[in-house]
């Protein structure tokens, strides 16, 4: 198949591209490198270096023609869609609907949407939440993944699209960016690495359910080859505290490290971890690589990548 991948210089999108061109298909990649970098794209895919609001991407579908699209790029940072919410919908509903406009004009059969699952549920009523757990997102960036989602189903019932929303939990790994405010095992690795102190937000008691990237990339393979149209979390059902992060990636990187505490973050959700029964059941898919693996693994990454 021919395959665009939006974001697909980033963190996760650049391992699903990796694994996309294992798999035999041909890849696109647009990406405008604000947190991606052009070394994560495989030499094997063609790139484009474009905003997904640009009028400049109808030109890379009229002549690519693609079979599906995998739309990872994304204003991912919750902090800054709080402090500058327009931006972050410009981004993720603007940018989402010229993708999705250009895949109604030129005939894409399906689209897989990174969506996400520990925003999305907001505040949780019981644990692990399921898919069909109420929707209530506590921040800007929360709201667009799921006004996203709303649109993919306008798409499927007016147009004929297929989609696959795979809400994601808190993904970490090999290529995760260190700097900003996303991304609390890549931050941590990066600074116990480089001999500088991480600081844990309040008490570090607040919980995530922390998949690891290599199992996400699995999730997209198995919903490439999904017929139909569905929504499925993608996330371990397993809760840990940002105390044991530190904890566990101290003793791995730099175990002569205080531990030490800053003031918490106002309205940071306090727990988060979402159910993957769903899509074990109808992809096949569960997660195989649990967190202390999946944490040395992360260090092992970065230490081969040095000061960052």
């Amino acid at each position: 198949m021919n395959i665009l991948v939006t974001g697909g210089a980033g963190f996760i999108g650049s391992h699903i591209v990796d694994a996309f061109i294992r798999e035999g298909h041909r890849l696109v990649v647009v990406d405008d490198l604000s947190s991606g970098t052009r070394e994560n794209v495989n030499s094997k895919a063609s790139f484009e270096h474009l905003d997904i609001r640009s009028p400049e991407l109808e030109k890379v579908f009229q002549r690519e023609r693609f079979d599906v699209v995998c739309h990872h790029a994304a204003q991912m940072d919750v902090r800054r869609s709080v402090s500058d919410p327009q931006f972050d919908a410009s981004v993720n509903v603007l940018g989402g609907l010229n993708v999705f406009e250009n895949a109604r004009k030129y005939g894409v059969r399906k689209i897989l949407f990174a969506s996400t699952g520990g925003a999305i549920y907001g505040e949780q009523d019981y644990f692990p939440a399921d898919e069909l757990h109420p929707l209530r997102p506590l921040s800007p960036y929360g709201i667009t993944k799921l006004c996203t989602e709303k649109y993919l189903f306008y798409y499927k019932e007016v147009h004929g699209i297929d989609f696959v929303v795979l809400r994601y939990a808190n993904i970490y790994g090999p290529r995760q960016n260190p700097h900003g405010e996303a991304g609390v095992v890549a931050i941590f690795a990066s600074k116990l690495i480089n001999k500088e102190q991480p600081v844990i937000n309040g008490n570090g008691k607040q919980t995530r359910d922390y998949t690891y990237v290599g199992d996400v990339v699995k999730a997209n393979v198995a919903a490439l080859g999904y017929q139909g149209s569905n929504i499925f979390n993608v996330g371990t059902g397993t809760e840990r505290d940002v105390n044991f992060l530190f904890e566990t990636l101290r003793a791995l990187l730099n175990p002569g490290c205080p531990e030490q505490h800053g003031p918490a973050k106002l309205g940071e959700q306090q727990r988060s971890v979402i159910s993957f029964e769903k899509i074990e059941r109808d992809l096949g898919w569960r997660p195989t690589i649990d967190l202390k693996d999946g944490l040395r693994l992360t260090a092992e990454y970065f230490k081969t990548k040095g000061k960052l």
